[in-house]
């Protein structure tokens, strides 16, 4: 079976042909020197390096793991190689600024770049992955003098960054926060408190590690208001700006998870760690949301990784694995069996993963655009509309593509059948190492909660107003698409459910709750429908137009038919099943459930 190749040509689809990012580079000021040919060449170092390099460690770091002692952990074999390679190669300050190091590239360009890392091996992809939202987080909020001490740094890859929120007695529910923040006569914060489940919290890929951590200030209110955001590096830095001294920061544990056993997650404590205040005292939380956002962004993108992975692997052992006859007559007359590709239960498997992952890349890319207008584009009008259009999105992208993953990597344990239950074929891996994505930086039922009630009900439907108008426009200009009906059917049904919720919840908050995590299925679903409809639609003007590759613009519309015919249905039963209400769930008494 053939290792991890990089979907060049589904990226050069969704970047050129599907979102045409050509034209919305030449708006952007910054990147209109982002030629084609430049592009082409990144991505395909980014695929060599990607295949050769990283995907052979994937099943090193499930086997070995990391190892913790005496406070020190260390990566498993070749990791620490493969990071120096990385740095030497300037993958880590690709889109960055150039005032700080950087090569000032498209974002986008660095997603992908993400997504070819992730597939080799999500674990790996772990150590510089948090490091961009530390960036980001310090170039929106830090001062000049910070930026200088440590955006640099970050931006080599010489250091890497963590996000720093959760505590033992508290998940999401950030406003329990007690790690404190002692002012010191420097102008520092002494910073006090543990941590937990901390990515990359500690490692021996980089030569420091700058922790953005949640703390509150004696004296500050209880709740999320009370809580600052303050940078605080493993090793202090010294005079010359290199890492010094040891900070007080420690790592008290490592977890023993069921995936991403390569990937270290840390217990963090800090005592009495010099820190500095990022943003304004008391803003903490807003400034953390630049980083929170951003890794719910590249956590949507792990669940495509998962896709892609899954579907690559169970293709390849679809095409090899010898089994039964075809219904209709011997395809493989020379063998003794044909291969199980021809059975219509293993193509329902392999299209749902290729729907999953090619439409959840097509997804990411135009999350891509949002975010490229919003930190670079010099619209403010057009970066306001991005950013609302991106809030909205965030929670559907991160939910729905994180449990699409999973049901990919489930399906391709079933391609493989008893074979993939077993270690050495490389698929039950996938499984355990996709379920996290479902967890971190929110679970599918924060999410779902925030897409409903926060987005959508509190705003009285204001913020799905302009993707939906979006649809609406994209239906009205290509009538003769065989799907433009079924789409306008469905955002009816779309803003219709939404209504009778949103009465639903005025009377009881509860039918909020009970309907939420459907509600954003049903939204994922019909997300992926409109992006599937534009392919399908690009994909039959280029065959009209003589563009040749007649087998790949195919395999697009007929994946759209499949999408439109096998998965999208399933929101028939979502749509029952959110409104069913919430008494079924609350009536019984909770003593009941242990009988």
């Amino acid at each position: 079976m053939d290792g991890y190749k990089a979907p060049l040509r589904d990226m050069e689809f969704v970047i050129y042909e599907l979102l045409d990012f050509e034209s919305h580079w030449q708006s952007i000021p910054a990147y209109q020197e982002t030629s084609r040919d430049l592009v082409q060449a990144i991505l395909g170092e980014a695929a060599k390096f990607s295949e050769n390099v990283i995907a052979p460690l994937d099943p090193v770091g499930d086997r070995e793991g990391c190892h913790w002692q005496d406070g020190v952990v260390t990566t498993p074999t070749g990791y620490k190689e493969a990071y120096q390679q990385y740095i030497d190669a300037g993958w880590s300050s690709m889109t960055h600024d150039p005032e700080y190091g950087g090569q000032g590239l498209p974002i986008a360009i660095g997603e992908y770049l993400r997504e070819m890392t992730g597939c080799a091996s999500w674990s790996w992809s772990s150590y510089p992955g948090l490091s961009d939202g530390a960036m980001s987080t310090l170039a929106a909020h830090g001062t000049e003098e910070q930026k200088q001490m440590f955006l640099t740094k970050l931006v080599s890859g010489r250091w890497t960054g963590t996000m720093c929120l959760t505590e033992p007695h508290c998940g999401t529910d950030l406003g329990l926060i007690r790690t404190k923040a002692e002012p010191q006569v420097d102008g520092t914060y002494a910073i006090s408190g543990t941590k937990i489940f901390i990515t990359s919290g500690d490692h021996d890929v980089s030569e420091n590690i700058v922790h953005v951590v949640l703390a509150r200030m004696a004296g500050a209110p209880s709740g999320t208001k009370g809580l600052s955001l303050f940078l605080v590096p493993k090793y202090k830095v010294a005079e010359d700006g290199e890492a010094g001294e040891s900070n007080g920061v420690g790592c008290g544990s490592i977890e023993h998870k069921m995936g991403l056993n390569g990937s270290a997650t840390c217990v963090m404590n800090f005592e009495e760690a010099t820190g500095y205040l990022i943003g304004e005292a008391g803003r903490g939380l807003n400034c953390m949301f630049t980083f929170m956002n951003m890794a719910r962004i590249g956590t949507a993108l792990q669940g495509v990784a998962t896709a892609e992975q899954s579907f690559q692997k169970a293709l390849s052992y679809a095409r090899e694995r010898l089994q039964m006859r075809s219904l209709t007559g011997v395809k493989n007359p020379d063998g003794p069996a044909d291969p199980i590709i021809v059975h219509p239960d293993v193509r329902r498997m392999l299209l749902t993963q290729k729907a999953f992952a090619e439409g959840g890349r097509m997804l990411m890319g135009y999350c891509y655009k949002l975010v490229e207008v919003i930190e670079a584009g010099n619209d403010q009008d057009a970066a306001k509309r991005a950013d609302q259009a991106l809030a909205f999105l965030t929670p559907i992208a991160k939910a729905f593509l994180t449990e699409a993953g999973c049901e990919c990597a489930n399906l391709a344990v079933q391609c493989y059948g008893g074979h993939g239950f077993v270690k050495e074929n490389g698929v039950e891996q996938l499984v355990r190492d996709s379920k996290i994505a479902t967890l971190y930086e929110g679970t599918t039922g924060v999410q779902a909660l925030d897409l409903l009630g926060r987005k959508v009900l509190m705003s009285q439907g204001e913020a799905m107003k302009p993707f939906v108008s979006e649809i609406q426009a994209f239906c009205s200009e290509h009538r003769d698409s065989p799907f433009a009906a079924k789409l306008l059917e469905m955002i009816q049904q779309w803003g219709d459910l939404t209504m009778k919720i949103g009465v639903a919840a005025m009377e009881n908050p509860d039918e909020l709750g009970a309907a939420s995590v459907d509600y954003l299925m049903f939204s994922g679903y019909i997300t992926l429908a409109y992006f599937w409809a534009q392919a399908a639609q690009t994909s039959q003007q280029a065959l009209d137009n003589g563009a040749g590759e007649t087998e790949f613009y195919t395999a697009k519309i007929q994946t759209a038919r499949f999408y439109f015919s096998r998965l999208l249905p399933r929101t028939n039963t979502l749509a029952e099943t959110m409104l069913a209400g919430a008494e079924d769930l609350m009536s019984m008494d909770e003593e009941a459930f242990a009988f």
